[in-house]
């Protein structure tokens, strides 16, 4: 196990510590997944230009990921300071989206596919925007990691919290361009967002809701 320092953030499944200031090692807490097989895709996509941090194949585990630490808020951050546009989050969501399946196949004839980009999953670099937890990455169909994605989005615009507003426009800012978007994607993304362990039971009541506003969004 990699030794650690303090801790520097937390999400539903994994810790983030400080190694030193150029690297942090993320521990699943569950002992859940592979991380180094995700470390191994994220440092083939890297290597086709696609922003992601530095991974450390050698010192990372199935439960700890060493990685090159990032500088800069959350895209999601970035938007609750008012640094960022809510259309540009949008916008930006896309052009990763669209980048990321750009890439040619790595095993299999499907594209990488993230299936967890979300304005808390890019970290606004000084370099520029790079895309971390790729712990749900397969391979498959684009139009399920936009589904994915419009999904998330959605279901917290169609909730009653402050994010609601800035969600919507997010997500119609993400579906301008909406033929990457496929009815099997968006159908399939709402299935395995039910079947999600980490999804409390008022956003599973909220997937009805969240499908129909896509529709109308892309309509």
């Amino acid at each position: 196990m990699q030794p650690t320092g303090r801790l520097l953030g937390s999400g539903r499944a994994n810790d983030v510590y400080e190694i030193d200031e150029a690297w942090v090692v993320r521990r699943d807490r569950q002992g859940h997944g592979d991380a180094a097989a995700e470390g191994e895709v994220m440092e083939y996509v890297r290597g086709h230009g696609y922003p992601v941090p530095r991974v450390r194949p050698a010192d990372s585990t199935r439960t700890d990921l060493v990685l090159e630490r990032l500088y800069g808020p959350t895209m999601l951050e970035a938007v609750l300071t008012g640094s960022l546009a809510l259309d540009e989050a949008g916008t930006t969501l896309a052009r990763l989206l669209r980048d990321l399946h750009a890439i040619p196949p790595r095993r299999s004839s499907g594209r990488v596919l993230h299936l967890d980009l979300h304005p808390d999953n890019v970290v606004l670099t000084a370099d520029g925007p790079r895309v971390i937890d790729w712990s749900n990455t397969e391979e498959g169909d684009p139009g399920l990691d936009w589904g994915v994605s419009a999904m998330i989005l959605a279901q917290v615009a169609v909730g009653d919290e402050a994010l609601a507003e800035p969600a919507r426009t997010i997500l119609t800012a993400l579906l301008t361009d909406p033929s990457h978007l496929t009815e099997a994607g968006l159908t399939e993304a709402r299935r395995r967002r039910a079947d999600n362990p980490t999804m409390s039971r008022r956003e599973v009541e909220l997937l009805g809701a969240a499908t129909d506003l896509i529709r109308s969004v892309v309509s």
